[in-house]
């Protein structure tokens, strides 16, 4: 007995207070699981939503009790940080998942039954029979979890496990579309084949950072940085593929292949969720790495990501004029403004330690969130004879016939485009002037020029919506439901709201912003 208690060890101390938001969202998933496994199936639909959008909404809640509450401090052992930047991205993710969640309940998207051969007898029984896959919820719970764990890790085994959970419930929900179904199926086969491979490169950096610094931990390696002599080529080898997997999930160029199709090519509230909380938390996660553990490197990365922003503005907005597709034409968008904010991120300064950068990148993922939700949700509603009306040309007169919905949609895509009075135009203008202050004047010239060339195919749809005669066999608007209904009228209040009074969402961000390196 001495010798056991000789050798005891102290349990770890985990603050569950800090971590309550996460802990909610993880608990509701695992609740989700059991109603599917439990639960007669005409009661789960009933049962799944309510759970999904109270823990998501009581997650938020708990984000703002411990912002309030002045909550600046790492928890679990130091492997999760509950610093400012943290609650930030926790509350923008949680909002925006249940703008998501409300657009996700449109049972229309969803396939009857996954299992199913397309076209064939028994998905006509499914379709008939009212069958449901109820499982998106808890799978939707368990992204969204992931999303609050990947941005906080201070940790780079708990992120590469955060980043596995976030992204596995999405390669399933990328293949559930009801309708285009080899689409949806190529889209998360490409998305799984695509994600592995990149989850490998991040998992292969993560060991040989270990190899380097003995540590995975953020702040030891940052503390490693110049004091272990003779092993740079492990240093340089783990920074570049830790990078390749982190840039993969933003989808920045030349990692950016997957975002086309997968945007096209899984159900609309699916893309929806991915072009919104899944960019906010691998932001986070990709700030973590380069400003808390690379920080003192910065001389040898921010050169690099001068030329991946490059290449990911021109990218994003050269590919985006040639699309015909209005998903994939948005997810060449979304590539553009992921070269937008990594301009902020090069602006760096003095190890990262920028607030003003971080700040605008805050406020900017917040509204382009949103912006973002809204105009996939728009997207839902226009409909043509094989589901949603994918084609440029089927837009072609839409303001005539409903002109209230080209004109939110409209709106989404001046945000998009930075147009004053519009989210977007204080999102650019924040993460701009930080990388004039931080040097980086000839990359914000770029990214102006690339703005002007990504305005052009925004304006291309807007003069087609409203300047184009309809076709006489157009595609007709679906009576939205109320769930859809309420993520545009959100979606466009917030995007005006940010535009004209942006001042009290931009100090919350920079009071964020001010903790990032406090440990």
């Amino acid at each position: 007995m001495s010798t056991l208690a000789a050798v005891a060890v102290d349990p770890p101390k985990i603050e569950y207070a800090e971590l309550s938001p996460m802990l909610l969202v993880f608990g509701a998933a695992i609740a989700g699981v059991l109603v599917e496994a439990f639960t007669p199936r005409y009661l789960r639909k009933s049962i799944q939503v309510p759970i999904t959008i109270v823990s998501l909404i009581g997650a938020f809640v708990l984000t703002v009790w411990l912002g309030l509450r002045g909550t600046r401090d790492a928890a679990a052992m130091g492997s999760v940080a509950v610093d400012g930047p943290a609650l930030f991205i926790w509350g923008a993710i949680l909002l925006l998942a249940v703008v998501s969640v409300l657009l996700i309940n449109d049972d229309d998207q969803f396939v009857a039954q996954a299992a199913a051969v397309p076209g064939s007898a028994d998905e006509d029984r499914a379709i008939s029979e009212g069958g449901a896959h109820t499982e998106i919820y808890p799978l939707v719970l368990f992204a969204v979890g992931g999303m609050l764990l990947f941005p906080a890790a201070n940790d780079l085994l708990i992120m590469f496990v955060a980043l596995e959970v976030m992204s596995l419930p999405l390669y399933l929900l990328c293949g559930l579309a009801r309708r285009r179904r080899l689409l949806s199926q190529e889209a998360a086969m490409k998305y799984f084949l695509l994600g592995a491979f990149s989850s490998a490169f991040f998992l292969y950096g993560t060991a040989l950072l270990y190899g380097f610094a003995g540590s995975v931990d953020l702040a030891a390696i940052a503390k490693s940085l110049g004091s272990v002599a003779g092993q740079d080529s492990l240093l340089f080898m783990g920074a570049a593929t830790l990078a390749v997997g982190v840039l993969f999930k933003i989808g920045a160029a030349p990692f950016q292949a997957w975002k086309p199709d997968v945007y096209q090519g899984a159900p609309t509230p699916i893309t929806a969720l991915m072009a919104s909380g899944t960019l906010i938390a691998a932001f986070g996660a990709l700030l973590r790495v380069f400003w808390v553990a690379l920080g003192n490197l910065d001389t040898e990365w921010i050169p690099v990501l001068w030329a991946v922003a490059i290449l990911t503005m021109v990218v994003g907005a050269v590919l985006a004029i040639t699309q015909t597709d209005i998903k994939r034409m948005l997810a060449y968008s979304s590539i553009a403004h992921t070269g937008f904010l990594l301009t902020a991120v090069v602006a760096t300064g003095n190890a990262g330690q920028n607030a003003g950068a971080l700040s605008g990148i805050l406020f900017y993922l917040l509204a382009y969130g949103f912006a973002t939700v809204g105009a996939f949700a728009v997207v839902t509603m226009v409909r043509d004879a094989g589901g949603e009306a994918g084609h440029l040309s089927r837009w072609a007169g839409l303001g005539k016939r409903s002109p209230v919905l080209a004109g939110i949609f409209t709106l989404f895509l001046l945000a998009f485009a930075g147009i004053p009075l519009t989210s977007g135009f204080f999102g650019k203008y924040a993460v701009f002037s930080a990388a004039v202050a931080g040097g980086a004047t000839a990359l914000v010239i770029v990214g102006v020029v690339t703005s002007a060339m990504a305005a052009f195919f925004y304006v291309r749809v807007i003069v087609l919506m409203f300047f184009s005669d309809p076709a006489p066999e157009g595609p007709t608007i679906a009576m939205p439901s109320m769930g859809t209904a309420a993520v545009v009228t959100l979606s466009a209040a917030a995007t005006v709201v940010l535009g004209v009074f942006p001042q009290p969402v931009l100090d919350l961000a920079h009071s964020a912003a001010q903790s990032l390196f406090v440990r």
